[in-house]
């Protein structure tokens, strides 16, 4: 039983440090610090969208 705790809080942890790579960004602050930039309407090509700033519409993207 101890066993498939220590289980269930290893992969807790697993989940909740990958989260930040799959587009918690909200905020302008937030993308700028990451290295990325905030811009209306789709990434470029070369870019990868990893969140937004503030509204839906404006984009967070950063190169891979």
């Amino acid at each position: 039983m101890r066993l498939l705790f220590l289980l269930f809080l290893l992969l807790g942890c697993l989940i909740q440090t990958a989260s930040g790579v799959f587009g918690d960004i909200r905020n302008p602050v937030t993308c700028v610090r990451s290295g990325a930039i905030c811009l209306p309407g789709f990434c470029p090509r070369r870019y990868k969208h990893i969140g937004v700033c503030g509204v839906s519409a404006i984009k967070c993207c950063k190169k891979p």
